[in-house]
């Protein structure tokens, strides 16, 4: 997206990996990159090989003199989530939002779907379902 201004805001806001190398070069100057997660590096496994990419990832945005901001959603709970929950929920309702998730049903499966996630082998949200 692109501002009034032609300031650019990345709203793919997990920066890392393969994605994060493509994108990358793409970005304008001044360009705002929000991060809410690294996932691609949760299971430990180096990008690129073990190639260390920081020191080109540090003169893209030193050179493109871009604003990487990490944040936690629940930052900002207090203050949005009630109206979150009105604006969305009547999204839902009305089937303007849809929203996908994977399902895995039993506890005894828990462990095979979170190296899964991990392995970005879900789509949304990935639920664990256990019997009652």
């Amino acid at each position: 997206m692109t501002t009034s201004r032609g300031r650019q805001i990345v709203l793919a806001a997990r920066p890392s990996g393969a994605i994060w190398e493509a994108v990358l070069p793409l970005l304008n100057d001044f360009a705002r990159v929000p991060v809410s997660g690294l996932i691609a590096q949760y299971n430990g496994v180096p990008q690129g090989g073990g190639t260390d990419r920081l020191p080109v990832t540090m003169r893209q945005i030193l050179s493109k003199r871009l604003t990487v901001r990490g944040f936690i959603n629940y930052d900002f709970a207090v203050e949005h989530y009630a109206g979150f929950l009105r604006e969305v929920g009547a999204g839902v309702a009305a089937g303007r939002i849809r929203y996908r998730e994977d399902v895995v049903d039993g506890l005894e499966n828990a462990p095979g779907a979170f190296i899964g996630m991990l392995e970005g082998r879900n789509f949304g949200k990935l639920i664990v379902r256990v019997a009652a």
